[in-house]
């Protein structure tokens, strides 16, 4: 369980989209502010998830080979899979032009609020679903497993959290470094975006097959 959350955790935290929208939001005229609101949007529905989990489960795994067990084990080899065929259209379909997004034009308006909610909407639910299904395995009694789900849920926040506070320690150096990085993951945003699908997507295919077949 500890090596899936790491890998699916390490794949939210560099997806290139909400990255992108978080260094737009801290560079605009209440950075700071905005960014900490979409941040703990961010981390908040992360928790959600895993509490929800946790309440369905009531702390302790399903037996192996179980209902629940195999049903979360599908769950997964589904988002694998899909994942996978995803990051094959993506890859295969013709070129498009791509515009900044509508919402940019007004960020430097938005409030709180508005950041909150975009952090939810920027969410990869895919993979969260995917770590909500391996989080099924926690075991609550044992400190290792309530370590493993705060790692996760910090993991899959880590690159925010670092550009939020390099935004409130350094503004002047930061905004310039940071839209210098922007400027990058937009040119290769598409890239991005189909090799972190097929790798998770063939890590999530592997290890539920081999969990199916164990």
């Amino acid at each position: 369980m500890v090596l899936d959350l790491v890998v699916i955790a390490t794949a939210v935290t560099l997806g290139p989209l909400h990255n992108s929208a978080f260094i737009l939001l801290l560079s605009s005229r209440h950075g700071v502010r905005q960014g900490l609101a979409f941040l703990l949007s961010w981390l908040a529905n992360l928790i959600a998830v895993i509490a929800c989990v946790v309440l369905l489960t009531g702390g302790q795994p399903p037996a192996r080979h179980s209902v629940p067990s195999t049903a979360a084990i599908d769950a997964k080899l589904a988002i694998g899979l899909a994942l996978v065929l995803y990051s094959a259209h993506r890859h295969f379909r013709p070129p498009r032009p791509h515009g900044p997004p509508r919402w940019t034009a007004r960020i430097d308006n938005a409030s709180p609020a508005t950041a909150a909610g975009l952090a939810w909407l920027l969410q990869p639910w895919a993979l969260v679903g995917a770590g909500a299904a391996t989080a099924v395995d926690a075991n609550l009694s044992t400190l290792a497993d309530w370590l493993a789900l705060a790692g996760y849920c910090l993991l899959a926040t880590l690159s925010l959290i670092v550009m939020e506070m390099y935004v409130a320690w350094a503004p002047a150096v930061a905004n310039a470094r940071l839209s210098a990085l922007r400027d990058w993951l937009a040119q290769h945003q598409e890239q991005l975006i189909v090799t972190f699908a097929l790798l998770l997507g063939l890590w999530l295919t592997a290890r539920s097959i081999a969990e199916l077949v164990a």
